[in-house]
């Protein structure tokens, strides 16, 4: 199968992740415009350049979309650019005429309202007046009421980027109900449980709209719907009698989630299954290492199971919980088919799903690539237990692969690989790190 892919930006989760993940079937081609055509932390994508890239793109079976990237250059820019309505509507009709008549799985954002002071992936007035506006749109959704706080000329511009983009937002559904996409998601990004983007989801439902919680994620579970095969999964959560609690970032319950992230990839939820899930929930609340948000570690009995199963590592958001890794390791992997405690709880399982759906349709056609498993194992042990739970939170200059190298040589023991692994912060943040092997 060949595949059209346009990511949200360069990130390594979002353009060397897919990649990755696809290189475990040697019959599947997935392919992503040039990677200096996508944008990163400071800038938009070229959205011309990819235009032109997806129209020289020949004999494809699906194209999995992010419009953000299109309309906007990329997900952060989607909060940023000041382009008027008509603007991006007129490069969403160039992308349009590219895929009439393709199968196109495709997904949006609905704008984020993030409840910080922090400005990196915001506009610049957010270092100030973040919080107070999260405030502002709380209580509006909630109580109906508008607070005062954030000077008019800011509000203003914020509240007119959010009704731009929801604009764009109707124009896709009015392009669904066209018939041009297969599947169309739209995204709840960071969101709580009350707030303008929690009312715009239920706007965009009102009119047919699917809504999914999430949105780095998001273009991997539409890859693997993408793909055939309906697998049956058995959730198991660790933390039976917590399933019913909310993860951070989100506004259902981690059972919901990890619901609504097998439906989205295509598969089935039933006891009698192909593969078991197992999902390390957390009690009373999710934690977050670099938040020094803390929570109950795992404390229970593992044993290794006896079937394929994988493990969405969700008792923190963006880490592994070290308790639980070390009683993996210690039963020994075999028949672990995956493995994810990236970021979000949404992030996590979407991912997972699409790497098991791939993973299970090389195995079944014999076209299984061991090499990339592995690779794509170590990535993900050494991205969320060894960098994100452990190595971040001791982070010196210069000595990231130094610090690395311990956890390198105990996975190399479960996933054999003989190439050197490199390390590197590709947006020179701590919050993310590429790893790469030559």
């Amino acid at each position: 199968m060949r595949v059209g892919f346009i990511p949200i930006d360069n990130r390594p989760v979002c353009y060397t992740l897919p990649a990755l993940i696809a290189g475990i079937d040697n019959s599947l081609e997935l392919f992503l415009p040039p990677r200096e055509l996508l944008g990163d932390l400071k800038r938009g994508a070229d959205v011309d350049a990819i235009l032109a890239w997806l129209q020289d793109l020949k004999n494809v079976d699906a194209f999995v979309i992010s419009l953000d990237t299109i309309a906007y250059g990329g997900l952060i820019p989607s909060r940023r650019s000041n382009d008027t309505f008509e603007d991006i509507l007129e490069r969403l009709e160039k992308l349009k005429k590219v895929l009439k008549g393709k199968k196109v799985y495709a997904f949006s954002s609905i704008m984020r309202i993030s409840n910080n002071n922090i400005n990196e992936e915001e506009k610049p007035y957010w270092d100030k007046w973040g919080k107070k506006i999260f405030e502002y749109s709380w209580v509006l959704h909630k109580e109906n009421r508008m607070t005062r706080e954030v000077p008019p000329e800011i509000l203003a511009d914020y509240l007119a980027t959010r009704r731009r983009n929801l604009r764009i937002n109707k124009v896709y559904l009015d392009w669904q109900n066209e018939g041009l996409f297969d599947t169309l998601i739209f995204s709840k990004d960071d969101c709580a449980e009350f707030g303008l983007n929690v009312q715009e989801a239920e706007t965009l439902k009102s009119f047919g709209a699917t809504v999914k919680t999430g949105a780095d994620e998001i273009p991997l579970s539409l890859l693997a719907r993408a793909l055939n095969g309906n697998y049956k999964i058995k959730p198991i959560f660790i933390e039976e009698s917590q399933k019913k609690l909310i993860s951070n970032y989100e506004d259902i319950s981690i059972e919901e989630c990890v619901r609504n992230q097998i439906e989205l990839a295509g598969m089935i939820v039933s006891d009698e299954a192909d593969v078991d899930l197992y999902v390390n929930n957390f009690i009373e609340k999710q934690g977050e290492i670099v938040m020094k948000v803390p929570t109950i570690p795992f404390s229970g009995v593992w044993a290794k199971p006896q079937k394929p199963f994988v493990v969405a590592d969700v008792r923190l958001a963006n880490g592994s919980d070290n308790a639980f890794v070390k009683a993996l390791l210690e039963a020994g992997l075999e028949n672990m088919l995956g493995y994810s405690a990236w970021n979000t709880s949404a992030n996590s399982l979407g991912s997972l799903l699409l790497a098991l759906k791939i993973t299970l349709n090389a195995k079944k056609f014999g076209t299984f690539n061991k090499e990339a498993f592995n690779h794509l194992m170590l990535t993900r042990f050494l991205d969320d237990w060894a960098y994100q739970a452990n190595v971040r939170q001791d982070l010196t200059e210069g000595k990231l692969a130094e610090k690395m190298l311990s956890y390198e040589e105990v996975l190399r023991e479960f996933f054999p690989c003989e190439k050197q692994i490199t390390y590197k912060l590709p947006w020179n943040r701590s919050f993310e790190v590429e790893i790469d092997f030559i």
